[in-house]
């Protein structure tokens, strides 16, 4: 975060201030509700993609459709269900606890907009303006255009060029160090799940000791998983594109699972697993088309230009994503009423349908007017931000 500040602040000093950087950048390059189609080119329903005609679904430069829809999914999956995120709201002593340290966590989270947004921008107005000749060459080809996949080193290079020598070590420090503290945690996590959820479920009478060893096992399968997958990830656009499509298919069955369970007491578990299973079938099997293309682009493969696997692997992955959300609504809808009903006594208190008075005295005891201040606060910095960034 520290090091995002820096580049922030030396990069906008080498171009010469904020409005120094709008002027370079672009209005286009502030507005995150972009058509859906580029200027230019002819939207259309029919699955091709040609200079001046392509289908508005093809599109790929996070249209306002998706980032409207798809990019809340995402969040709220994260920050609501991610058991890395969620261990530490459900280890608060108590409800306010665990409200006020959400409230805090999500002032803190307004400020990835510095961390990512914006030295992203100082990287192209730099490299465009001309003013940092080393960001010119490994941004721009020699007809003058932006290599799309090259902007995925923005910040390595912005620490590299534009940081003083003594601040650019820190920096790296930093960041390597945040790096090894959320690989830790996720890998803790990982293991964590698996012992829990699968192993000890095998194996119900194992010792700790066992439990212990298995977790370990699991944490270097994925660490090995990981290393075999960086062709693929190489293969795609770059890293964030490529982590944001896998969390687009990843988040949308756990999505409905979470809210469609926690406002609507008719749905049962029979539900849920259909919902959980065809989500994550739909993921997987556009994870399975997308991979040869990303291990084999340099080889020249490529799937027919208009058979079904070509227009699966050409849809924009936030519309893929919201095709998966709403598949998963309805089957976890329509299995559930097709099913008994769950037993409303053993949710008790679990749902919004199912709460009675006293929990909701209790729940409304733990909240103060200070709460929904702040609360507003952080919703209405929201609002401010996408008002700001619309070009």
């Amino acid at each position: 975060m520290i090091g995002s500040a820096l580049v922030t602040y030396f990069g906008i000093k080498a171009l010469g201030g904020w409005d120094e950087l709008r002027a370079v950048a672009g209005s286009e390059m502030f507005n995150l509700w972009k058509p859906l189609v580029p200027a230019g080119v002819e939207g259309t329903w029919a699955p091709v993609r040609e200079s001046g005609r392509m289908a508005w679904y093809f599109n790929d430069n996070y249209p306002w459709i998706g980032m409207l829809f798809c990019a809340p999914i995402i969040g709220l999956w994260y920050w609501c269900t991610d058991q890395y995120i969620v261990q530490r709201v459900l280890g608060a002593p108590n409800e306010r606890q665990a409200r006020r340290g959400s409230i805090c966590a999500a002032f803190f989270k307004l400020l990835p907009v510095f961390i990512f947004i914006i030295p992203g921008i100082i990287a192209f107005a730099l490299a465009k303006s001309g003013k940092v000749p080393a960001m010119t060459e490994a941004m721009f080809n020699a007809q003058g255009e932006l290599v799309r996949e090259q902007g995925q080193q923005a910040f390595p290079l912005l620490v590299a060029t534009i940081l003083p020598v003594g601040i650019r070590g820190v920096v790296v420090a930093g960041l390597l160090a945040a790096l090894m503290s959320s690989l830790a945690g996720v890998f803790n996590a990982s293991a964590t799940l698996f012992t829990m959820d699968f192993y000890d479920k095998l194996r119900p009478g194992a010792s700790q000791h066992q439990l212990v060893w298995m977790g370990r096992v699991a944490t270097a399968v994925m660490v090995v998983i990981g290393l075999l997958w960086i062709p693929v990830i190489r293969g795609g656009k770059g890293l964030y594109d490529y982590l944001q499509g896998v969390q687009a298919y990843l988040a949308p069955p756990i999505f409905v699972v979470f809210f469609l369970g926690v406002f609507l007491r008719r749905v049962n578990g029979k539900g849920c697993l259909a919902a959980l299973i065809v989500g994550f079938a739909m993921g997987l099997f556009r994870l399975a088309v997308d991979t040869p293309v990303k291990l084999f682009k340099d080889k020249g493969f490529a799937y027919a230009e208009g058979s079904f696997l070509w227009v699966v692997n050409n849809i924009f992955f936030q519309y893929y994503s919201l095709l998966i959300f709403l598949v998963c609504i309805g089957v976890m809808i329509v299995v559930s009423y097709l099913t008994a009903p769950p037993s409303y006594e053993k949710i008790q208190g679990l749902t919004y349908a199912t709460l009675t008075a006293e929990d909701r005295r209790r729940s409304r005891a733990s909240w103060t007017s200070g709460d929904l201040i702040f609360s507003g606060l952080v919703l209405a910095i929201i609002t401010a931000a996408y008002i700001y960034f619309s070009g």
